[in-house]
């Protein structure tokens, strides 16, 4: 029921407000799931990791490595395998050291785009067992706007129409179909920026949310549900409920005093 899910969403984001040194925020590109021909697992171009607390991201891409170990861009495609083991090798050296945060992530789930898709592609590459995150530390910060805010919130593609409903500038921001043309076309700057700009972005949606300023399309009883618990969760979430319930148990306290004195 959306009275259940609306209140423990609500808890997660004081959580992150209250504790910002103990959650990170991944996302990465890859290559377009629907070019592949050959049945190969998407390869993975970059991969970006915000903290919460210092705003500070930590990256991990493709044109990087080939710096690292003097490799034109040019000659990328043709050594992609041990450039994008050796990034996923930094990469997980990074979780290693930080399997104990939370990790906040937008639709990171399954074989196909996620944790899942990442540690795979390690092990084709001939990586050692890959060090896992605990789904417990997991946090899908796509479902958790639909807990609090209901499935109507927004319509799709979600993220962009967020960006815009809620005017947050989008620069370097690639959609979907747009990271695959610049994977087909080795832009892998672009994907790059693309990916540190989209860890940014989900940290002020983040931030809104805390500060109850995200605009959102769904009415209050979608996002409270109709129930006397929704109701009057909704009713506490107003200033004058708040002022009136204070003056009412004022006067109701003083009314009780003086009838017993």
């Amino acid at each position: 029921m959306q009275f259940d899910k609306h209140p423990k969403a609500c808890q997660v984001f004081n959580e992150i407000d209250k504790n910002p040194q103990n959650y990170l925020i991944i996302h990465y590109s890859c290559e377009s799931f629907y070019d592949i021909t050959d049945g190969h697992t998407p390869r993975i171009t970059s991969i970006a990791i915000y903290s919460y607390d210092t705003a500070q991201t930590d990256s991990f891409s493709i044109h990087k490595t080939a710096e690292k170990m003097h490799i034109s861009i040019s000659d990328i495609e043709t050594k992609y395998d041990i450039l994008e083991k050796n990034m996923l090798s930094e990469y997980f050296d990074f979780v290693k050291e930080h399997r104990s945060y939370k990790w906040i992530h937008w639709n990171m789930r399954d074989i196909n785009y996620g944790f899942k898709a990442i540690e795979h592609r390690y092990e084709v590459l001939g990586g050692k067992k890959p060090v896992l995150i605990d789904d417990v530390n997991k946090i899908d910060l796509a479902r958790l706007l639909i807990q609090k805010y209901g499935v109507h919130y927004i319509g799709h593609p979600r993220m962009e129409k967020l960006l815009s409903l809620n005017k947050i500038t989008a620069k370097d921001y690639l959609k979907g179909a747009e990271e695959a043309e610049s994977f087909s076309k080795k832009e892998y700057i672009k994907l790059h920026q693309s990916t540190l700009r989209k860890v940014d972005v989900f940290a002020n949606i983040i931030n809104r949310c805390i500060q109850g300023t995200l605009k959102v399309q769904t009415k209050w009883y979608d996002i409270y549900g109709i129930s006397p618990q929704g109701i009057f969760e909704y009713c506490q979430s107003k200033w004058w409920f708040n002022v009136i319930y204070t003056i009412l148990t004022l006067l109701i306290g003083a009314w009780l005093g003086h009838f017993f004195i």
